[in-house]
Parts: C-alpha cells; sequence; structure tokens
C-alpha cells in the first residue's frame, strides 16, 4: 500500500488522513477507545496501564535543564501537580531534561502507587555534562535517589541514531534486564531518533516500550513520509511492543497552529498503533487545552467509525 502525497494532505485538511492506513492495521486490538483522554491503556505487553496522554517533561531539553527547570522551580512544580489533579498518570523524564529534582518535589502531593515514572539514560556523547558514562545499575540508583523512589516503572535508553544499537548497547541492556528481574525496574526500552534505529528496534524482543516521533506533517520525524513510520510502528505494535507517540507537534515546529495541532492529535491517536502519546507542557492552560482537544478528537473518531 502507498498513500498518495496530494490525496493523503486533502485528507489532513478534511480530518480523516488516519483512515488511509486502516488496511495496514485492519485487526489491530486496541480500537475501543473512549471519549475520556485519560482513559487507562495497556503500553503492548510491558505490564504497565497508564493513561492515554502523559506529561513530557523535556521541552528544550539539553544538559540536564529544560523549560521546567529554567523557569522559577515553584511555577514548574504546580504545573506538574496540575497535571496529576487532572488526571495524567504517565510523567516522562530523562537524565538529560534534568527533571528529577522538581518531580520528587511534586511527588509529595501525588499518589506515587498510581504514577508511571518513566526516565532515560544517556549512553553517547554530550546530552550530559559529564564525559563518563557510567553502568546503568549505577545510574538507575542515582535515579532513584533523585526521585526518592524504590522503583522506576520504565527506563529507556535515550536518543538513539546507531541501526546497530542492539550490538553497541548489549551490555546496558543486560544489565537493565538484571535490574528488572529484580524489580528494580518494572520495564527498559529506547527512545530513538533514526529510522535506522527504529528499525533495529522491531528485530529485538528486548524492547518493551518505546518512544517514537511521529505526526502528519514529518516535522521532527525520523522519516518525511509519515508512512514509512506507521509501517514500522505497525511492526513494532504486533509484536507486543509499547508505543509513545512524541513530538506531535513536530518539537514545537507548530506548537501555535491550532489546526495543525488538532490534525496531528487526531492522526495519530486513529492509528490505533500508537498507545499513548506525551506532550511536553509548560503551563497549566496547556494541559487543560490539550485535554479538551484530545476530547474532541476522540468524539469525532469515535463518529467516523460508526
Amino acid at each position: 500500500m502507498k498513500v498518495d502525497r496530494r490525496s493523503f494532505i486533502a485528507a489532513l485538511a478534511a480530518g480523516t488522513a488516519h483512515l488511509m492506513f486502516a488496511p495496514l492495521f485492519a485487526n489491530e486490538s486496541q480500537t475501543s477507545l473512549d471519549l475520556n483522554p485519560l482513559q487507562s491503556i495497556k503500553l503492548g505487553k510491558s505490564g504497565i496501564e497508564t493513561t492515554l496522554l502523559g506529561f513530557g517533561t523535556g521541552v528544550n531539553g539539553y544538559s540536564r535543564s529544560s523549560f521546567l527547570t529554567r523557569q522559577d522551580q515553584k511555577k514548574s512544580i504546580a504545573t506538574l501537580i496540575h497535571g496529576y489533579n487532572r488526571g495524567i498518570r504517565l510523567y516522562d523524564l530523562a537524565d538529560m531534561y534534568g527533571t528529577h529534582g522538581i518531580m520528587k518535589d511534586a511527588l509529595k502531593e501525588m499518589n506515587r502507587d498510581k504514577l508511571t515514572l518513566v526516565s532515560k539514560m544517556w549512553t553517547r556523547n554530550g546530552g550530559v555534562p559529564e564525559n563518563d558514562r557510567p553502568d546503568a545499575n549505577i545510574v538507575v540508583d542515582r535515579f532513584r535517589k533523585e526521585l526518592n523512589t524504590d522503583v522506576i516503572d520504565l527506563i529507556q535508553l535515550h536518543c538513539l541514531v546507531d541501526g546497530q544499537w542492539t550490538d553497541a548497547e548489549k551490555k546496558q541492556m543486560d544489565i537493565l534486564e538484571t535490574l528488572k528481574s529484580k524489580g528494580i525496574i518494572r520495564a527498559h526500552g529506547t527512545s530513538v531518533h533514526s529510522y535506522e534505529a527504529l528499525n533495529a528496534a522491531v528485530k529485538t524482543d528486548w524492547v518493551d516500550v518505546l518512544h517514537a516521533r511521529i505526526n502528519p506533517y514529518g516535522i521532527a520525524m525520523d522519516k518525511r513520509d509519515p508512512q514509512e513510520i506507521v509501517d514500522v510502528l505497525t511492526q513494532l505494535h504486533k509484536s507486543g511492543k509499547g508505543i509513545i507517540g512524541m513530538k506531535l507537534v513536530g518539537n514545537g515546529e507548530y506548537k501555535t497552529n491550532s489546526e495543525m495541532i488538532d490534525n496531528s492529535i487526531k492522526f495519530v491517536l486513529g492509528l490505533n498503533v500508537v498507545d499513548m502519546i506525551i506532550v511536553g507542557f509548560e503551563t497549566e492552560a496547556e494541559i487543560d487545552n490539550y485535554l479538551e482537544r484530545m476530547e474532541k478528537a476522540l468524539k469525532e473518531l469515535k463518529e467516523q467509525k460508526n
């Protein structure tokens, strides 16, 4: 199947672009989303259940810094807590974002048992200030102390680009598997930032959950053509891997374009091969806004299905 680009653009304008991929996943199981943007979903076969919408903490993140760490800390903590009070139950963190400390403070106002905490370790050059890259057991132990939690639900290898990462990261993968067997983490996986790394994830059973860049515009994605990404995500989803959709607004490229945001939300939710989405929130108002947009998109998807 090959989607004609002109027809795809027309379908985007009509809000039906996701339907063009229907033959790819006609038999997929997760097709019964209700109208609640905070409904419970399963992340593949990882055993993790959480909310359809997650809170991304890494807006403009680099070198243990991000929007939430650079602004007034009280405001950032209040925003994290607002997400919880509205019903968000997955928080996406990373060593590179530097958000463990503010999340630790926000956790004082949350029920940890109801949360899914995700963090990501950086193994490549750059990304974090130090030149050394300790093994995963040392890194995860630091994460647990920084978050003041015994268990981290999901640890991922962050921003992988090498098509041979399953060989290059074998030592860390084995350590994370051991940590999972001990109950120190519940699941492991990757956040990928290249088409080659995305395809490599298809070929390994080690990945429990994967972060994938997906939107209908091909902006800040591993391929400009969304169909190429959807093809791989379909394979990953069918194999039981949990899929977290990220970069829905093209890494902020069209964050002020209401129509493009709505098209992207509806497109990704309608694919049925992305288990949940995360959005990098900066304010309480953004959280409220996206909840409204998602509810609208889910309603339209249900109407189209019927």
